[in-house]
């Protein structure tokens, strides 16, 4: 599977306190400018991936959409959310990187 490292990254992540969960703490975090990136779950709904991707876009945060919800909670071991705050900058930068890894792979594929 190409993104066990994504996962153990997440996972890392997770156990070291750089990822926060949830809507409304991602939404918080936000605004007080300490997300370094924020994924959505693929299968988030329509207007939970708008409404964050446009308030990333306004703070100048990269912002993924990737994985399923129940992946993404299964990895960090949080309740089935759909919205994950990457808090630490190094974090942030390699799992953004993997993604972005990830996904031009599967565009080869396509």
């Amino acid at each position: 599977m190409p993104s066990d490292k994504l996962w153990s990254y997440m996972g890392f992540a997770a156990k070291a306190g750089a990822l926060q969960t949830g809507y409304n703490t991602s939404l918080s975090l936000i605004a007080r400018r300490k997300v370094k990136l924020l994924i959505v779950a693929e299968d988030a709904s329509d207007n939970t991936k708008k409404k964050m991707t446009q308030k990333c876009a306004g703070r100048n945060v990269e912002c993924r959409v990737f994985g399923t919800k129940e992946k993404l909670s299964h990895v960090t071991g949080n309740g089935e959310n759909s919205v994950f705050a990457l808090t630490d900058r190094n974090f942030a930068r390699i799992v953004k990187n993997e993604i972005d890894r990830i996904r031009s792979e599967r565009e080869v594929f396509l």
